[in-house]
């Protein structure tokens, strides 16, 4: 079977409009993302033992059980117990921010960890307070070292959108199932899908060495 070039351009205008909803469902749901883990992080790492165990349950929850669970419980399940109607764009973005925000908040409370008491100690000794010690001391070292964790998990969170096909979410996979089904050239357009996807990530990773290399990542 000869390979047909013809049939990637054909369908490059659609596959080009999945990619870009893939980019957006994953951008949207990263930053819900860190919203979450930041939060969930600073209790796992500096919180009473309350807020210790709530943060726990969520991370172990959420990391043992696979995304595609969570979206189709989100958009199956959710609407039978809440009695709401959730659509496919709006599960899919829910699902990345509940699971990119469990292991970023591994993330955020590792980095916070991974930093030196000694200087924790130091800014309190100065008599700062510890919110202050946390933002000028511990954050600023802290955040650095998030970025390499952070920019993993972005290039996870983008590939695992592929997986909300089975709720119709008219991403890059979606959108490549439904050109192959009308023309039956599965080996064009699966080439062009995984194309695309090596470009996106591509893209990120050199961004994310850009950005250690700038930032000095201690």
């Amino acid at each position: 079977m000869q390979f047909d070039w013809s049939v990637v351009i054909d369908a490059l205008p659609a596959l080009l409009g999945g990619a870009r909803l893939t980019v957006l469902i994953a951008l949207a749901g990263l930053v819900g993302g860190i919203a979450v883990g930041a939060v969930a992080g600073f209790m796992r790492a500096y919180g009473n033992w309350l807020l210790n165990a709530i943060a726990f349950i969520y991370v172990e929850i959420i990391r043992g059980t696979p995304i595609v669970v969570q979206v189709m419980f989100i958009y199956f399940a959710l609407p039978m117990l809440a009695d709401i109607r959730v659509n496919p764009m709006t599960a899919a973005i829910t699902a990345i921010v509940v699971n990119a925000g469990a292991y970023i908040a591994e993330i955020v409370r590792g980095t916070l960890l991974s930093v030196s008491k000694g200087l924790q100690e130091a800014g309190l000794a100065l008599g700062l307070p510890m919110w202050k010690v946390l933002a000028y001391v511990v954050g600023p070292i802290a955040f650095r070292r998030m970025i390499p964790p952070l920019g993993n998990q972005f290039i996870v969170s983008l590939k695992d959108t592929s997986l909300f096909i089975v709720i119709g979410v008219g991403e890059l996979t979606r959108q490549g199932q439904e050109i192959m089904a009308a023309n039956f050239r599965a080996v064009e357009i699966w080439t062009a899908v995984a194309i695309l996807y090596l470009i996106m990530t591509g893209i990120l990773t050199f961004a994310l060495r850009f950005t250690e290399k700038r930032m000095r990542i201690l």
